[in-house]
């Protein structure tokens, strides 16, 4: 059976004279600056992600957006000669589109046209697996058509007639945006019911002294690599960008015999819609209640510095900029080994850091394997949730229950039998050594 054939697409940017690109919402500052080429790159990426071909890219310089087609119709007519002549089925901007521009742009070009959101929106509706992930993404769809049903010509503006759907003299156009406004509401009361479900797991794994570690980092870091090391899963990882949309938690153990349980959640992108920030909270949350933050890092891309910025801002504008953070400098092995320290020390320090913080980053290959033994043991060092002490035990040998307690939850330094008791040294998590502060020989 034949691959279904690739829809042949064109990548348009514009570029303000004298004004680099900023990422939406962010204060402005040289350090947040990046140009139309890089922000192309990552749109061609995005455009491959959704399945497209890209064919051609198509940049023009002004000195402010054109009101009627963003990039003024001498240049809408070099763009439709070029679509034609490349037999593009689709024009893709890296900026978000007006209703009137987007009207404009589909009547000038021989094929369809389609923003930056709306091919985010795409790729998130093509990896949404879960009930939530897909309300989140149709919830999101929904904000982005409704001021935009203007744009869809005149069958939008019929008259209707039909019996209990619409009022004397109403449009269709009116119609439309009555039954949007209403799903709209039944979508956020479904996932208001989804987020109270998840809000009582997540106080039922509190009510267990198991701390919660998200990973977090620009998409295609490598967050589901590393999870899938850590935990044994099976979670999707590819190159694609959002391969993982859904929100994964698993339970795994570390050096110290602690159980904790790790989050695996949506890669963030620079100009990430505010209805996807808003439709993904609940995802988010995830976030905003973690113990620890694993930032995960591609050490390798050039861009390195300005994604760890951009995280950054985001985990600040959802209110984790003060959770504990370990800084993990993944695909290491793709970096030639004179290549390493230069690299690291760029990381570093768009992160804030200094070679000589040591304890908050680590570097790694969650591919193969390199580092992992030094970030479980940083991980174990760094999460403040149920910190170990090592104590001296003295239990009773008829005390099988606190017997099992130690070892399944603690790691024994040292055990010898003595008669009627066993003496052990073991380092223990406080939620445990509160259940058997009665046996400890060195006092509380």
């Amino acid at each position: 059976m034949a691959a279904p054939s690739r829809e042949r697409a064109i990548l348009v940017g514009l570029e303000l004279k004298g004004r680099p690109i900023r990422r939406t919402g962010t204060p402005s500052s040289d350090a947040d600056d990046f140009n139309t080429s890089e922000s192309l790159d990552e749109l061609r990426v995005l455009a491959e992600s959704a399945g497209a071909e890209v064919v051609d890219r198509f940049t023009q310089a002004r000195d402010a957006p054109e009101a009627a087609t963003l990039i003024g119709s001498g240049k809408v007519d070099e763009l439709r000669s070029r679509a034609e002549a490349l037999e593009a089925e689709v024009v893709i901007f890296d900026r978000d589109l007006t209703p009137t521009q987007l009207r404009n742009l589909e009547r000038a070009l021989p094929c369809r046209v389609v923003d930056r959101t709306q091919l985010i929106l795409d790729i998130f509706a093509s990896r949404a697996r879960t009930r939530e992930g897909q309300l989140q993404v149709e919830l999101a769809q929904l904000n982005y058509l409704l001021p935009r049903l203007t744009g869809r010509g005149t069958q939008m503006s019929r008259l209707g007639g039909g019996i209990g759907t619409r009022g004397p003299g109403e449009t269709q156009l009116e119609t439309d945006r009555r039954r949007i406004a209403g799903r709209i509401k039944r979508v956020e009361d479904e996932l208001e019911s989804v987020r109270a479900g998840r809000s009582v797991q997540r106080r039922q794994r509190q009510a267990v002294p198991l701390a919660t570690i998200s990973l977090v980092g620009y998409t295609n870091a490598g967050k589901s690599t590393l999870f899938n090391r850590l935990t044994g899963s099976g979670v999707v990882a590819d190159a694609r960008m959002f391969a993982t949309l859904d929100p994964t938690v698993r339970q795994f153990v570390l050096a110290s015999n602690r159980r904790v349980l790790l989050s695996d959640t949506v890669g963030f992108i620079r100009n990430l819609p505010t209805t996807l920030v808003r439709a993904f909270r609940a995802t988010l949350e995830e976030v905003t209640e973690a113990a620890l933050l694993l930032h995960v890092v591609d050490v390798s891309a050039e861009q390195a510095p300005s994604y760890v910025e951009h995280v950054m801002e985001v985990l600040r504008e959802i209110g984790a900029e003060g959770t504990p953070q370990l800084l993990v400098l993944n695909k290491l092995d793709l970096l030639p080994e004179a290549e390493r320290d230069a690299a690291r020390a760029r990381v570093l320090a768009a992160a804030g850091l200094t070679d000589g913080a040591a304890a908050q980053s680590v570097s790694i290959s969650a591919r193969d394997g390199e580092g992992l033994p030094e970030l479980m043991s940083r991980i174990d060092a760094t999460l403040p949730v149920d910190p170990l002490s090592e104590v001296h035990l003295r239990i009773p040998h008829t005390e099988g229950a606190a017997l099992h307690l130690v070892h399944e939850y603690a790691r024994v330094v040292k055990r010898s039998d003595q008669g009627e008791y066993v003496d052990i040294v073991a380092e223990t998590p406080e939620s445990i050594l509160r259940q058997l502060a009665r046996f400890r020989a060195d006092g509380p």
